[in-house]
């Protein structure tokens, strides 16, 4: 086997070019591996957790949201960033209760992964959790969401269907049907 050919690249200079209310952008000058010289811009994200939140009767909780990039609605998991100093499982838990009103019991983690290498530094954490018991919803001022209930295997067939196009959505059902299945199989 020959060695791999190094593709890491040496930072040159930083400069914060935009520093928004959620988030910030970078543009970073570097060296490449041939020794020329680039320019990386990417947005700073102080990461999310993602939760699949599953009921005693196997349904799953979804919530249908308008996301103005897109400007459209979309089915999604509950998910939501870190705030400063929480770790992934708090911001699962934290979220959780925002986000759909239900507090869980056991909270599985099932992966990390990076959503959107090319132009941001965000990782997610994913959540399985089970042991749900209803709470008070309490959604930010400017959040408005709708919770949807769907048996899991239809969630499963939503993102085949491509019904669910959102990625984290799409990768933690996914994951999450892996998991269940491992866990009934031992």
């Amino acid at each position: 086997m020959t060695n791999p050919i190094n593709l890491k690249e040496k930072t040159l200079s930083s400069e914060m070019i935009c520093e928004g209310k959620m988030l910030r952008v970078k543009r970073e000058t570097v060296e490449l591996p041939d020794g020329s010289q680039s320019y990386r811009e990417f947005i700073l994200h102080p990461g999310a957790s993602v939760m699949v939140p599953i009921l005693p009767d196997g349904k799953v909780v979804l919530v249908r949201q308008y996301r103005h990039p897109m400007k459209m609605e979309f089915y999604e998991l509950p998910a939501g960033k870190l705030d400063e100093g929480e770790s992934p499982l708090e911001t699962a838990k934290r979220e959780l209760v925002e986000e759909i009103g239900y507090e869980g019991k056991e909270f599985e983690f099932v992966s990390e992964f990076h959503p959107c290498i090319g132009y941001a530094d965000e990782k997610m954490w994913l959540y399985l959790v089970t042991g749900l018991s209803k709470s008070e919803k309490n959604t930010d001022n400017d959040e408005f969401l709708e919770n949807i209930y769907i048996d899991f295997e239809e969630a499963v067939r939503w993102v085949h269907e491509g019904k669910i196009t959102d990625t984290k959505s799409m990768l933690g059902i996914l994951l999450a049907e892996k998991k269940l299945k491992d866990n009934l199989n031992g």
